[in-house]
């Protein structure tokens, strides 16, 4: 999964050196919690106007963790 989140993102900044994936354990209820941290002359194109492509991200990374079995979510953070 941290795979196909990489290459989305990479694919939308222009510093793909400064992308940072953090991936959490599973809680309780077995969800995994993907941190993307990105250069912050990036934040704009992964956000998107009104959030659309951050949602995008996530409606893409739900459904094939679904297709495994799996419960993710991801969390843009500010790159400070």
């Amino acid at each position: 999964m941290k795979d196909l989140l990489t290459s989305i993102v990479a694919g939308l900044v222009e510093d793909t050196t400064a992308i940072k994936i953090t991936e959490l354990p599973a809680d309780a209820e077995g969800l995994i919690v993907f941190k993307l941290s990105v250069a912050a002359s990036d934040m704009g194109r992964i956000i998107g106007k009104e959030g659309k492509i951050a949602k995008s991200i996530r409606t893409i990374m739900r459904a094939a963790a679904a297709r495994v079995g799996q419960k993710v979510t991801v969390e843009i953070e500010d790159a400070a």
